[in-house]
Protein backbone atom coordinates (compact mmCIF):
# COMPACT_ATOMS: atom_id res chain seq x y z
CA UNK A 1 0.00 0.00 0.00
CA UNK A 2 1.21 3.52 -1.05
CA UNK A 3 1.88 5.72 2.10
CA UNK A 4 0.01 9.13 1.57
CA UNK A 5 0.47 12.03 4.02
CA UNK A 6 -2.18 11.35 6.33
CA UNK A 7 -1.26 7.37 6.87
CA UNK A 8 2.08 8.70 7.55
CA UNK A 9 1.06 10.79 10.12
CA UNK A 10 -0.44 7.75 11.51
CA UNK A 11 2.67 5.39 11.44
CA UNK A 12 4.51 8.20 13.24
CA UNK A 13 1.81 8.54 15.94
CA UNK A 14 2.42 4.58 16.81
CA UNK A 15 5.46 4.61 17.10
CA UNK A 16 5.95 7.39 19.21
CA UNK A 17 3.13 5.74 21.25
CA UNK A 18 4.92 2.37 21.46
CA UNK A 19 8.12 4.12 22.21
CA UNK A 20 6.90 6.01 25.36
CA UNK A 21 5.23 2.78 26.24
CA UNK A 22 8.79 1.40 26.29
CA UNK A 23 10.48 3.84 27.86
CA UNK A 24 7.70 3.45 31.00
CA UNK A 25 7.84 -0.48 31.21
CA UNK A 26 10.10 -3.36 32.35
CA UNK A 27 12.67 -4.65 30.63
CA UNK A 28 12.82 -7.91 29.16
CA UNK A 29 13.75 -9.53 32.39
CA UNK A 30 10.60 -7.55 34.03
CA UNK A 31 13.23 -6.24 36.47
CA UNK A 32 13.46 -2.89 36.24
CA UNK A 33 11.76 0.36 35.55
CA UNK A 34 13.06 2.72 32.80
CA UNK A 35 11.69 5.27 34.66
CA UNK A 36 13.57 6.99 36.48
CA UNK A 37 13.02 6.82 40.31
CA UNK A 38 13.35 9.90 42.97
CA UNK A 39 16.02 8.44 45.26
CA UNK A 40 15.43 9.08 48.95
CA UNK A 41 18.97 8.80 50.93
CA UNK A 42 18.24 8.69 55.07
CA UNK A 43 21.17 8.97 57.54
CA UNK A 44 21.42 8.51 61.35
CA UNK A 45 23.89 9.88 63.13
CA UNK A 46 25.70 8.27 65.74
CA UNK A 47 24.28 4.91 66.12
CA UNK A 48 25.10 1.18 66.39
CA UNK A 49 24.61 -1.95 64.39
CA UNK A 50 22.23 -3.23 66.34
CA UNK A 51 19.61 -1.22 67.38
CA UNK A 52 17.11 -1.49 64.92
CA UNK A 53 14.69 -3.60 65.42
CA UNK A 54 15.12 -5.14 62.24
CA UNK A 55 18.41 -5.73 62.74
CA UNK A 56 18.37 -7.69 66.88
CA UNK A 57 17.21 -4.04 68.46
CA UNK A 58 14.34 -3.88 71.13
CA UNK A 59 13.97 -0.05 70.09
CA UNK A 60 10.90 0.08 68.22
CA UNK A 61 11.19 1.23 64.89
CA UNK A 62 8.46 -0.64 63.09
CA UNK A 63 9.10 1.87 59.77
CA UNK A 64 12.41 1.38 59.08
CA UNK A 65 11.59 -2.86 60.17
CA UNK A 66 8.62 -2.46 57.34
CA UNK A 67 11.14 -0.75 54.90
CA UNK A 68 13.46 -3.82 55.46
CA UNK A 69 10.43 -6.77 55.36
CA UNK A 70 9.92 -5.54 51.76
CA UNK A 71 13.28 -4.89 50.72
CA UNK A 72 17.28 -5.80 51.20
CA UNK A 73 18.95 -5.90 54.12
CA UNK A 74 22.82 -5.39 53.95
CA UNK A 75 25.06 -7.50 56.42
CA UNK A 76 28.52 -6.16 55.53
CA UNK A 77 27.83 -2.73 54.54
CA UNK A 78 30.54 -0.01 55.89
CA UNK A 79 30.69 3.58 56.67
CA UNK A 80 33.97 5.62 57.17
CA UNK A 81 33.94 5.61 60.88
CA UNK A 82 33.33 9.00 61.99
CA UNK A 83 30.57 11.77 61.26
CA UNK A 84 31.58 14.10 58.91
CA UNK A 85 34.32 11.59 56.93
CA UNK A 86 31.50 9.85 56.26
CA UNK A 87 29.14 12.44 55.10
CA UNK A 88 32.06 13.55 52.73
CA UNK A 89 32.08 9.72 51.07
CA UNK A 90 28.13 8.97 50.86
CA UNK A 91 28.05 12.57 49.18
CA UNK A 92 30.60 12.36 46.33
CA UNK A 93 31.73 8.49 45.65
CA UNK A 94 34.99 9.23 46.77
CA UNK A 95 36.92 8.12 50.39
CA UNK A 96 37.09 10.98 52.40
CA UNK A 97 40.71 11.77 51.54
CA UNK A 98 39.66 12.21 48.26
CA UNK A 99 37.32 14.23 49.16
CA UNK A 100 39.22 16.38 51.56
CA UNK A 101 37.85 15.31 55.05
CA UNK A 102 40.38 12.67 56.15
CA UNK A 103 40.06 14.45 59.75
CA UNK A 104 37.14 16.63 60.89
CA UNK A 105 36.32 20.02 59.58
CA UNK A 106 39.33 21.50 59.83
CA UNK A 107 42.42 22.72 58.11
CA UNK A 108 45.44 19.88 58.66
CA UNK A 109 47.53 21.50 56.08
CA UNK A 110 46.85 19.08 53.05
CA UNK A 111 44.54 18.50 50.27
CA UNK A 112 43.14 14.70 51.97
CA UNK A 113 42.85 16.79 55.47
CA UNK A 114 41.45 20.23 54.59
CA UNK A 115 38.81 20.34 56.67
CA UNK A 116 35.81 21.10 53.90
CA UNK A 117 34.60 19.33 50.33
CA UNK A 118 37.32 19.01 47.43
CA UNK A 119 36.53 21.23 44.65
CA UNK A 120 37.98 18.35 42.27
CA UNK A 121 34.91 16.36 43.92
CA UNK A 122 31.20 16.83 42.86
CA UNK A 123 28.10 15.95 45.19
CA UNK A 124 25.45 13.54 44.09
CA UNK A 125 23.10 16.23 43.91
CA UNK A 126 25.39 18.40 41.43
CA UNK A 127 25.35 15.17 38.78
CA UNK A 128 21.69 14.60 39.70
CA UNK A 129 20.72 18.04 38.97
CA UNK A 130 22.53 18.59 35.60
CA UNK A 131 20.53 15.21 34.95
CA UNK A 132 17.59 16.95 35.71
CA UNK A 133 16.72 16.04 39.35
CA UNK A 134 15.66 18.49 41.79
CA UNK A 135 17.38 18.07 44.61
CA UNK A 136 17.05 18.79 48.50
CA UNK A 137 18.54 18.36 51.89
CA UNK A 138 16.56 18.00 55.23
CA UNK A 139 19.09 17.99 58.31
CA UNK A 140 23.00 18.15 59.37
CA UNK A 141 26.07 19.18 56.52
CA UNK A 142 28.96 18.75 58.45
CA UNK A 143 31.31 18.94 55.58
CA UNK A 144 32.79 22.66 55.53
CA UNK A 145 34.39 24.79 57.91
CA UNK A 146 31.93 26.32 60.98
CA UNK A 147 32.82 29.03 63.66
CA UNK A 148 30.08 29.67 66.39
CA UNK A 149 31.64 33.01 67.22
CA UNK A 150 31.14 34.10 63.56
CA UNK A 151 27.25 32.74 63.34
CA UNK A 152 26.18 36.17 62.75
CA UNK A 153 28.51 37.42 60.00
CA UNK A 154 29.31 36.32 56.68
CA UNK A 155 31.49 34.10 56.00
CA UNK A 156 32.75 31.64 53.15
CA UNK A 157 29.36 29.45 52.65
CA UNK A 158 31.20 28.36 48.94
CA UNK A 159 31.07 24.52 50.50
CA UNK A 160 27.31 24.68 51.68
CA UNK A 161 24.82 22.64 49.94
CA UNK A 162 22.96 25.06 47.94
CA UNK A 163 26.65 25.81 46.86
CA UNK A 164 27.24 22.07 46.27
CA UNK A 165 24.02 21.02 44.25
CA UNK A 166 21.01 21.47 46.43
CA UNK A 167 18.02 23.45 44.93
CA UNK A 168 16.57 24.19 48.72
CA UNK A 169 18.16 23.08 52.14
CA UNK A 170 17.24 22.88 56.08
CA UNK A 171 19.54 22.54 58.77
CA UNK A 172 22.51 22.32 60.96
CA UNK A 173 26.04 23.18 59.25
CA UNK A 174 27.51 21.84 61.90
CA UNK A 175 28.09 18.54 63.69
CA UNK A 176 26.10 17.91 66.65
CA UNK A 177 24.02 20.74 69.14
CA UNK A 178 20.76 21.19 71.03
CA UNK A 179 17.95 19.29 69.38
CA UNK A 180 15.78 22.13 71.09
CA UNK A 181 18.07 24.79 70.23
CA UNK A 182 20.42 24.19 67.47
CA UNK A 183 23.15 27.01 67.14
CA UNK A 184 23.96 26.40 63.60
CA UNK A 185 20.62 26.14 62.45
CA UNK A 186 20.45 27.53 58.57
CA UNK A 187 17.79 27.74 55.72
CA UNK A 188 19.30 28.12 52.22
CA UNK A 189 22.08 30.77 52.93
CA UNK A 190 21.38 32.28 55.82
CA UNK A 191 21.10 31.23 59.67
CA UNK A 192 18.02 31.12 61.33
CA UNK A 193 16.75 30.65 65.18
CA UNK A 194 14.22 27.70 65.73
CA UNK A 195 10.46 28.65 66.55
CA UNK A 196 8.58 27.95 69.36
CA UNK A 197 8.27 24.31 70.46
CA UNK A 198 11.46 23.39 68.42
CA UNK A 199 12.76 19.74 68.35
CA UNK A 200 15.15 19.09 65.67
CA UNK A 201 14.16 15.86 64.38
CA UNK A 202 10.64 16.96 63.80
CA UNK A 203 11.85 19.94 61.71
CA UNK A 204 13.80 17.78 59.59
CA UNK A 205 10.72 15.34 58.98
CA UNK A 206 8.66 18.11 58.01
CA UNK A 207 10.95 19.88 55.96
CA UNK A 208 11.21 16.61 54.14
CA UNK A 209 7.67 16.40 53.74
CA UNK A 210 7.20 19.72 52.67
CA UNK A 211 9.34 19.41 49.51
CA UNK A 212 7.68 15.98 48.86
CA UNK A 213 4.19 17.76 48.96
CA UNK A 214 5.62 21.06 46.78
CA UNK A 215 7.22 18.81 44.11
CA UNK A 216 7.06 19.46 40.28
CA UNK A 217 6.04 15.94 39.15
CA UNK A 218 7.77 16.30 36.04
CA UNK A 219 11.58 16.20 37.32
CA UNK A 220 12.52 12.92 39.75
CA UNK A 221 14.27 14.36 42.92
CA UNK A 222 17.04 13.09 45.15
CA UNK A 223 16.27 13.92 48.75
CA UNK A 224 18.79 14.00 51.19
CA UNK A 225 17.52 13.36 54.95
CA UNK A 226 20.33 13.41 57.57
CA UNK A 227 18.90 13.15 60.95
CA UNK A 228 20.47 14.14 64.44
CA UNK A 229 18.98 11.88 65.88
CA UNK A 230 20.29 9.87 68.34
CA UNK A 231 23.86 12.06 68.01
CA UNK A 232 24.70 13.32 71.57
CA UNK A 233 23.03 15.54 73.39
CA UNK A 234 20.52 13.15 74.38
CA UNK A 235 17.29 15.35 74.34
CA UNK A 236 14.35 13.72 73.55
CA UNK A 237 10.30 14.35 73.85
CA UNK A 238 8.86 13.45 77.32
CA UNK A 239 5.91 11.62 75.97
CA UNK A 240 8.62 9.44 73.86
CA UNK A 241 10.56 8.87 76.92
CA UNK A 242 7.61 7.41 78.72
CA UNK A 243 7.59 4.56 76.01
CA UNK A 244 10.67 3.27 77.24
CA UNK A 245 10.48 3.60 81.31
CA UNK A 246 12.21 0.48 82.94
CA UNK A 247 13.05 -1.52 79.61
CA UNK A 248 16.97 -0.84 80.26
CA UNK A 249 16.03 -1.85 84.10
CA UNK A 250 18.23 -5.16 82.93
CA UNK A 251 21.28 -3.76 82.13
CA UNK A 252 23.69 -3.31 79.67
CA UNK A 253 24.99 -7.31 80.20
CA UNK A 254 21.94 -8.86 80.06
CA UNK A 255 20.75 -6.75 77.07
CA UNK A 256 23.36 -7.22 74.92
CA UNK A 257 23.41 -10.91 75.48
CA UNK A 258 19.52 -10.98 74.16
CA UNK A 259 20.05 -8.69 71.32
CA UNK A 260 22.89 -11.35 69.90
CA UNK A 261 20.50 -14.22 69.68
CA UNK A 262 17.77 -12.27 68.23
CA UNK A 263 20.47 -11.57 65.31
CA UNK A 264 21.57 -14.74 65.11
CA UNK A 265 17.57 -15.84 64.70
CA UNK A 266 17.42 -13.03 62.09
CA UNK A 267 20.12 -14.41 59.96
CA UNK A 268 22.72 -11.39 61.04
CA UNK A 269 25.25 -13.17 62.74
CA UNK A 270 26.38 -16.82 62.60
CA UNK A 271 24.71 -19.48 64.82
CA UNK A 272 28.18 -19.87 66.36
CA UNK A 273 29.26 -16.47 67.01
CA UNK A 274 29.73 -15.05 70.36
CA UNK A 275 30.05 -11.51 72.03
CA UNK A 276 33.54 -9.57 71.99
CA UNK A 277 34.48 -8.83 75.42
CA UNK A 278 32.44 -6.02 77.73
CA UNK A 279 34.76 -2.61 77.66
CA UNK A 280 37.45 -3.12 80.08
CA UNK A 281 36.80 0.04 81.54
CA UNK A 282 32.98 -0.41 81.91
CA UNK A 283 31.77 -2.53 85.31
CA UNK A 284 29.58 -5.59 85.14
CA UNK A 285 25.89 -4.44 85.86
CA UNK A 286 25.58 -6.56 88.73
CA UNK A 287 28.37 -4.73 90.59
CA UNK A 288 27.75 -1.86 92.94
CA UNK A 289 27.51 0.81 89.97
CA UNK A 290 26.86 4.11 91.54
CA UNK A 291 24.90 6.09 89.11
CA UNK A 292 22.40 3.38 88.26
CA UNK A 293 19.34 5.24 87.66
CA UNK A 294 21.08 8.06 85.49
CA UNK A 295 22.71 5.38 83.27
CA UNK A 296 19.32 3.82 82.52
CA UNK A 297 17.78 7.13 82.15
CA UNK A 298 20.39 7.72 79.53
CA UNK A 299 19.39 4.77 77.44
CA UNK A 300 15.79 5.40 77.89
CA UNK A 301 16.33 8.65 75.95
CA UNK A 302 18.45 7.57 73.77
CA UNK A 303 16.21 4.85 72.92
CA UNK A 304 13.20 7.61 72.57
CA UNK A 305 15.32 10.01 70.41
CA UNK A 306 15.54 6.73 67.42
CA UNK A 307 12.23 5.73 68.02
CA UNK A 308 11.16 9.09 66.73
CA UNK A 309 13.66 9.16 64.44
CA UNK A 310 11.56 6.18 63.26
CA UNK A 311 8.58 7.99 63.08
CA UNK A 312 9.62 10.83 61.23
CA UNK A 313 10.62 8.28 58.36
CA UNK A 314 6.89 6.66 58.89
CA UNK A 315 5.43 10.21 57.96
CA UNK A 316 7.80 10.86 55.14
CA UNK A 317 7.02 7.50 53.72
CA UNK A 318 3.46 8.28 53.84
CA UNK A 319 4.03 11.49 52.16
CA UNK A 320 5.00 9.71 49.02
CA UNK A 321 2.10 7.25 49.29
CA UNK A 322 -0.05 10.67 49.16
CA UNK A 323 1.51 12.01 45.98
CA UNK A 324 1.96 8.81 44.58
CA UNK A 325 5.55 8.60 44.31
CA UNK A 326 6.13 5.72 46.46
CA UNK A 327 6.65 2.66 44.24
CA UNK A 328 9.06 4.65 42.10
CA UNK A 329 11.39 5.89 45.13
CA UNK A 330 14.56 4.30 45.97
CA UNK A 331 14.94 4.87 49.46
CA UNK A 332 18.47 4.11 51.42
CA UNK A 333 18.79 4.26 55.06
CA UNK A 334 22.63 4.10 57.28
CA UNK A 335 24.38 5.75 59.41
CA UNK A 336 27.80 7.52 59.82
CA UNK A 337 29.03 5.45 62.43
CA UNK A 338 28.98 2.81 65.27
CA UNK A 339 27.77 3.72 68.85
CA UNK A 340 29.23 6.81 70.30
CA UNK A 341 31.80 6.10 73.47
CA UNK A 342 32.42 9.47 73.74
CA UNK A 343 31.35 11.12 76.95
CA UNK A 344 30.65 14.79 77.68
CA UNK A 345 33.70 14.75 80.40
CA UNK A 346 35.98 12.78 78.33
CA UNK A 347 39.69 13.58 77.92
CA UNK A 348 41.00 10.48 76.86
CA UNK A 349 42.29 10.52 73.48
CA UNK A 350 39.86 8.03 70.80
CA UNK A 351 42.68 6.35 69.50
CA UNK A 352 44.74 5.34 72.95
CA UNK A 353 42.42 2.62 73.61
CA UNK A 354 44.82 0.07 75.10
CA UNK A 355 46.81 2.90 77.82
CA UNK A 356 43.92 5.84 77.78
CA UNK A 357 45.28 7.59 80.75
CA UNK A 358 49.01 7.89 79.55
CA UNK A 359 48.03 10.36 76.50
CA UNK A 360 49.82 13.66 75.51
CA UNK A 361 48.32 16.32 77.62
CA UNK A 362 47.73 18.92 74.28
CA UNK A 363 45.30 16.15 72.43
CA UNK A 364 43.89 15.86 75.66
CA UNK A 365 42.77 19.29 76.27
CA UNK A 366 41.91 19.50 72.25
CA UNK A 367 38.98 17.25 73.09
CA UNK A 368 37.51 19.29 75.33
CA UNK A 369 37.58 22.17 73.90
CA UNK A 370 36.27 20.61 70.52
CA UNK A 371 33.10 19.70 72.60
CA UNK A 372 32.97 23.15 74.38
CA UNK A 373 33.07 24.52 70.46
CA UNK A 374 29.71 22.75 70.47
CA UNK A 375 28.24 23.69 73.70
CA UNK A 376 26.86 26.65 74.54
CA UNK A 377 27.14 28.04 78.58
CA UNK A 378 23.07 28.28 78.49
CA UNK A 379 20.09 27.99 76.31
CA UNK A 380 18.60 31.05 74.73
CA UNK A 381 16.28 31.55 77.51
CA UNK A 382 19.34 31.99 79.51
CA UNK A 383 19.12 28.85 81.71
CA UNK A 384 22.86 27.53 82.31
CA UNK A 385 23.70 24.34 81.14
CA UNK A 386 24.24 21.20 82.78
CA UNK A 387 26.89 19.09 81.20
CA UNK A 388 27.46 15.21 82.41
CA UNK A 389 25.38 15.90 85.89
CA UNK A 390 24.55 12.84 86.68
CA UNK A 391 22.37 14.79 89.60
CA UNK A 392 20.20 15.87 86.88
CA UNK A 393 18.37 13.38 84.32
CA UNK A 394 18.66 13.57 80.43
CA UNK A 395 16.55 14.93 77.92
CA UNK A 396 15.31 18.26 78.76
CA UNK A 397 16.85 20.91 77.21
CA UNK A 398 19.44 22.21 79.66
CA UNK A 399 20.97 18.63 80.04
CA UNK A 400 23.72 18.08 78.02
CA UNK A 401 25.18 14.22 78.32
CA UNK A 402 26.37 11.06 76.39
CA UNK A 403 24.96 7.66 76.65
CA UNK A 404 28.60 6.94 77.39
CA UNK A 405 30.86 3.48 76.36
CA UNK A 406 28.50 1.62 78.80
CA UNK A 407 25.92 1.94 76.19
CA UNK A 408 27.97 2.41 73.07
CA UNK A 409 28.96 -1.40 73.86
CA UNK A 410 25.55 -2.38 73.70
CA UNK A 411 24.31 -0.42 70.34
CA UNK A 412 27.66 -2.40 69.02
CA UNK A 413 26.45 -5.61 69.91
CA UNK A 414 28.74 -8.16 68.93
CA UNK A 415 31.11 -6.55 67.47
CA UNK A 416 33.93 -4.51 69.99
CA UNK A 417 35.09 -0.99 69.66
CA UNK A 418 33.19 1.85 68.49
CA UNK A 419 32.80 5.33 66.33
CA UNK A 420 36.85 6.62 65.75
CA UNK A 421 37.67 3.47 65.32
CA UNK A 422 37.60 1.22 61.84
CA UNK A 423 37.17 -2.36 63.74
CA UNK A 424 33.35 -3.66 62.98
CA UNK A 425 32.04 -2.06 65.98
CA UNK A 426 33.14 1.46 64.59
CA UNK A 427 32.25 1.09 60.60
CA UNK A 428 29.71 -1.70 60.60
CA UNK A 429 26.16 -0.08 59.49
CA UNK A 430 23.01 -1.27 58.10
CA UNK A 431 22.02 -0.51 55.01
CA UNK A 432 18.35 -0.92 54.01
CA UNK A 433 17.12 -0.62 50.27
CA UNK A 434 13.93 0.07 49.32
CA UNK A 435 12.44 0.25 45.79
CA UNK A 436 8.58 -1.44 44.97
CA UNK A 437 9.16 -0.68 41.41
CA UNK A 438 12.90 -1.45 41.15
CA UNK A 439 13.97 -3.92 43.45
CA UNK A 440 12.90 -7.61 42.91
CA UNK A 441 14.51 -9.63 45.30
CA UNK A 442 12.80 -8.03 48.58
CA UNK A 443 12.82 -9.63 51.91
CA UNK A 444 16.76 -10.58 51.30
CA UNK A 445 19.58 -10.03 52.82
CA UNK A 446 22.62 -9.21 51.32
CA UNK A 447 26.35 -10.26 52.54
CA UNK A 448 28.77 -8.79 49.95
CA UNK A 449 30.92 -6.61 51.46
CA UNK A 450 29.84 -2.79 50.30
CA UNK A 451 30.67 0.79 51.04
CA UNK A 452 29.71 4.10 51.16
CA UNK A 453 31.43 5.02 47.97
CA UNK A 454 29.20 2.47 46.38
CA UNK A 455 26.13 4.84 46.64
CA UNK A 456 27.01 7.70 44.31
CA UNK A 457 27.30 4.86 42.01
CA UNK A 458 23.86 3.48 42.57
CA UNK A 459 22.39 6.46 42.34
CA UNK A 460 24.10 7.44 38.92
CA UNK A 461 23.06 3.92 37.62
CA UNK A 462 19.89 3.93 38.18
CA UNK A 463 19.34 8.26 36.67
CA UNK A 464 21.37 7.24 33.99
CA UNK A 465 23.25 10.31 34.65
CA UNK A 466 26.92 10.88 33.81
CA UNK A 467 29.93 11.06 36.65
CA UNK A 468 31.98 14.32 35.15
CA UNK A 469 36.16 14.55 34.17
CA UNK A 470 35.54 17.78 34.74
CA UNK A 471 32.95 20.13 36.87
CA UNK A 472 32.74 24.41 37.15
CA UNK A 473 36.28 23.80 35.52
CA UNK A 474 37.96 21.45 37.54
CA UNK A 475 39.38 18.16 37.15
CA UNK A 476 37.03 15.24 39.02
CA UNK A 477 38.95 12.96 40.88
CA UNK A 478 37.51 9.26 38.94
CA UNK A 479 34.75 7.58 40.61
CA UNK A 480 35.50 5.13 43.34
CA UNK A 481 32.78 2.89 44.13
CA UNK A 482 30.97 -0.11 42.27
CA UNK A 483 26.83 0.09 41.15
CA UNK A 484 24.64 -2.00 43.86
CA UNK A 485 21.79 -2.32 41.20
CA UNK A 486 22.83 -5.79 40.89
CA UNK A 487 21.90 -6.75 43.84
CA UNK A 488 18.45 -5.31 43.34
CA UNK A 489 17.61 -8.24 40.72
CA UNK A 490 19.82 -11.12 42.00
CA UNK A 491 22.19 -11.19 39.78
CA UNK A 492 25.55 -12.66 41.03
CA UNK A 493 27.85 -9.93 41.72
CA UNK A 494 31.52 -10.25 42.93
CA UNK A 495 33.26 -7.38 44.76
CA UNK A 496 36.18 -5.94 42.42
CA UNK A 497 38.09 -3.72 44.88
CA UNK A 498 39.17 -3.66 48.24
CA UNK A 499 38.02 -1.46 50.62
CA UNK A 500 39.84 0.88 52.38
CA UNK A 501 40.15 3.12 55.54
CA UNK A 502 41.75 5.58 57.66
CA UNK A 503 40.79 7.69 60.80
CA UNK A 504 42.80 9.31 63.55
CA UNK A 505 45.47 6.65 62.60
CA UNK A 506 43.44 3.45 62.42
CA UNK A 507 43.67 1.61 59.38
CA UNK A 508 42.30 -1.43 57.98
CA UNK A 509 41.11 -2.92 54.29
CA UNK A 510 38.82 -5.60 53.56
CA UNK A 511 38.94 -7.61 50.08
CA UNK A 512 36.46 -10.78 49.72
CA UNK A 513 36.82 -13.05 53.26
CA UNK A 514 39.90 -10.98 54.77
CA UNK A 515 40.03 -7.63 56.57
CA UNK A 516 43.00 -6.63 58.46
CA UNK A 517 42.72 -3.76 60.79
CA UNK A 518 44.95 -1.74 62.74
CA UNK A 519 44.33 0.52 65.32
CA UNK A 520 46.29 3.55 66.37
CA UNK A 521 49.06 2.98 69.09
CA UNK A 522 50.82 5.35 71.67
CA UNK A 523 53.52 5.09 69.17
CA UNK A 524 51.57 6.66 66.19
CA UNK A 525 49.56 9.57 68.00
CA UNK A 526 47.03 11.09 65.96
CA UNK A 527 49.01 13.11 63.74
CA UNK A 528 52.45 11.70 63.49
CA UNK A 529 53.74 10.33 60.65
CA UNK A 530 52.34 6.58 59.41
CA UNK A 531 54.00 5.98 56.34
CA UNK A 532 55.75 3.45 57.42
CA UNK A 533 53.75 0.47 59.86
CA UNK A 534 55.25 -2.37 61.42
CA UNK A 535 53.58 -5.03 60.03
CA UNK A 536 53.12 -6.66 63.88
CA UNK A 537 50.99 -3.62 64.20
CA UNK A 538 48.21 -5.19 61.95
CA UNK A 539 45.46 -7.99 62.96
CA UNK A 540 44.35 -10.10 60.58
CA UNK A 541 40.59 -11.83 60.61
CA UNK A 542 38.70 -14.36 58.30
CA UNK A 543 35.30 -12.58 58.18
CA UNK A 544 33.44 -15.44 56.48
CA UNK A 545 34.54 -17.37 60.10
CA UNK A 546 34.99 -14.83 62.57
CA UNK A 547 32.65 -10.84 62.06
CA UNK A 548 33.13 -10.44 65.65
CA UNK A 549 37.32 -10.25 65.23
CA UNK A 550 38.10 -12.39 67.60
CA UNK A 551 40.49 -14.43 66.31
CA UNK A 552 43.66 -12.85 64.79
CA UNK A 553 45.36 -15.13 61.84
CA UNK A 554 48.33 -12.78 61.68
CA UNK A 555 50.64 -14.32 62.90
CA UNK A 556 49.66 -17.66 61.14
CA UNK A 557 49.29 -15.88 58.11
CA UNK A 558 52.09 -13.03 57.34
CA UNK A 559 52.02 -13.38 53.51
CA UNK A 560 48.35 -12.48 53.68
CA UNK A 561 49.08 -9.52 56.12
CA UNK A 562 52.21 -8.40 54.35
CA UNK A 563 50.31 -8.69 50.77
CA UNK A 564 47.32 -6.55 52.39
CA UNK A 565 49.35 -4.02 53.99
CA UNK A 566 50.74 -3.36 51.09
CA UNK A 567 47.74 -2.74 49.45
CA UNK A 568 46.91 -0.35 52.23
CA UNK A 569 49.80 1.52 51.52
CA UNK A 570 49.13 1.97 48.24
CA UNK A 571 45.94 3.14 48.62
CA UNK A 572 47.01 5.68 51.22
CA UNK A 573 49.50 7.53 49.24
CA UNK A 574 47.05 7.85 46.11
CA UNK A 575 45.07 9.17 47.94
CA UNK A 576 47.07 11.52 50.32
CA UNK A 577 46.47 9.57 53.82
CA UNK A 578 50.10 9.43 53.81
CA UNK A 579 52.54 11.16 54.29
CA UNK A 580 50.07 12.58 56.98
CA UNK A 581 50.10 16.50 58.15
Amino acid sequence: MKLNRNNWALVILIIAIIMHLSCNSTDSNGSRKSSRPNILLVMADDMGYSDLGCYGGEINTPNIDALAANGIKYTQFYNAARCCPTRASLLTGLYPQQAGIGHMVSDKGTPAYKGELSKNSVTIAEVLKQAGYSTYLSGKWHVTHWNPELEDHETSKHNWPTQRGFDDFFGMISGAGSFYDPRSLARKNKYIAPGDDFYMTEAVTEFAKEKIQNHNDENPFFMYVAYTAPHWPMHALPEDVEKYKGKYDQGWDETRKKRLSRMKDLGLIPKEAILSDRDYRVPEWSDDIKDKEWDIANMEVYAAMVDRMDAGIGEIVNELKKEGQFDNTLIFFLQDNGGCAEELDWIESPTHYENPKNIPKDYALGVNERQQFMIPKTTRTGVPLTVQDKSVMPGPAHTYTAYGKNWANVSNTPFKMYKHWVHEGGIATPLIVHWPNGVNVKATLQSQPSHLIDIMATCLDVAKATYPKTYNENEIIELEGESLFGHFIGEPTQRKKPIFWEHEGNRAVRHGKWKLVSRASMGYTIWDKVDEIPLNEWELYNMDLDRVELNDKAQSNPKKVEEMAAQWMNWARRTGTVPRP
